[in-house]
């Protein structure tokens, strides 16, 4: 199968990921920071390991600053929810996955106000929109860095700067971004950064994490053992411990270090150049068949390397059946967890088919999918 799904899930996964989380398992997987013995202490030394590597990746100059999280759900879930509080405004986008929408949806119930940028028919934020939609109670702007609909690639360099000029907090979600877009935090203003491990980082699923700058406080979401402090009803707020309550998914982020240490050797603009070509190719052999309409923007250099399209007479899921059944081309079809971003890009009431490469696709991989499409839009 040609695997074109790399914006729900990177694939193949390296090999030495692989095996190393074989062997942490094999070995020495004991409790991180849990117990005194030699298997919890390596385990506990492996854990950190990759928080430092995280750390060098995106220029993070306090690895205790990164929590891991199980996605990037649950580190977005955590950073919006144990930051704001009662009274507070928050601005964001029409292009947000559901993961930034629906929290702060549930939030207004607790008297937190929010206000959605729309964004052009392309995906793209205007930033004079959103510094006019600031207010004297907020607090946070939120954005993806990415959209996982059409790869629109967001200015959060400038969104950063106008959120700190403004005396505001930045947070970036950076599901579709990381490990294949470079990101530096302090260059870009990000305040706080919630990733998964399975997607561009090229890890195991069940791995992500959340940066928060120093000088940045949250309430814990998940409250319990955290190793230390065992006395205390109240839950500790240490960083990273008093946010990483519970058994951490030791081996999968044994994992995502040796993934990340793979990205540090290649280089994430190696990548990036890599993945951009490919979608140019997609890209413009799409817009050039008759019958098909592409979303977002034409310019390949300002997306991540997503193509949605549609096909004129058939639903995208047909499309996308199609290209798995007949032409062994792994897809996505429907609304992608983002149904306000359909809206805005004219496609609320159809949904569309999203093609995503990755590093391990080839130029011969793209032209085959290609030629699928234009051979379904001639069987009408």
């Amino acid at each position: 199968m040609i695997y074109l799904d790399n914006g729900a899930t990177s694939f193949p996964k390296p090999k030495a990921m692989m095996d190393s989380m074989y062997k942490c398992m094999a070995e020495y997987c004991g409790n991180p920071g849990r117990s005194g013995h030699y298997m919890s202490m390596r385990t506990g030394e492996e854990v950190y390991k990759t928080r430092k590597s995280l750390a060098k990746l995106f220029n993070i100059t306090n690895p205790g600053r990164i929590i891991f999280a199980i996605n990037t759900t649950g580190a977005l879930n955590q950073g919006i929810q144990g930051l704001l509080k009662a009274g507070d405004h928050v601005i964001t986008t029409s292009m947000e996955h559901n993961s930034v929408l629906r929290p702060l949806k549930m939030l207004e119930a607790k008297g937190i106000e929010h206000t959605i940028i729309k964004c052009d028919r392309t995906g793209a934020v205007n930033l004079r929109d959103m510094k006019a939609s600031i207010k004297e109670n907020t607090r946070l702007i939120v954005c993806t860095h990415a959209s996982n609909v059409t790869g629109t690639i967001m200015p959060i360099g400038e969104i950063g700067e106008l959120a700190h000029r403004n005396n505001l907090l930045f947070m970036v979600d950076g599901a579709q971004s990381g490990g294949c877009i470079p990101i530096n935090v302090g260059e870009m203003n990000i305040d706080l950064l919630a990733l998964p491990g399975h997607k561009g980082l090229l890890g195991p699923m069940g791995t992500g994490f959340l940066y928060v700058r120093d000088g940045i406080e949250l309430e814990p979401l998940l409250l319990g053992g955290t190793g230390t402090s065992s006395k205390e009803r109240k839950q500790p707020k240490e960083m990273p411990e008093g946010y990483e309550a519970g058994t951490v998914n030791a081996p999968g982020i044994v994992g995502l270090g040796t993934s990340v240490e793979l990205l540090l050797n290649i280089g994430v603009k190696a990548i990036h150049d890599y993945e951009e070509e490919l979608t140019r190719m997609l890209d413009e052999s799409l817009r050039n068949m008759s019958g098909v309409t592409v979303y977002g923007v034409e310019d390949c250099g300002k997306k991540a390397g997503i193509v949605t399209f549609n096909v004129r007479g058939k639903s995208c899921e047909q499309v996308a059946d199609e290209l798995s059944e007949s032409y062994g081309i792994a897809g996505r079809a429907g609304f992608h967890c983002a149904g306000l971003a359909h809206k805005t890009i004219g496609t609320w009431e159809t949904g569309a088919v999203r093609l995503s490469v990755g590093p391990f696709n080839t130029k011969s991989q793209i032209k085959t999918a290609a030629e699928a499409v234009n051979r379904i839009t001639k069987n009408l």
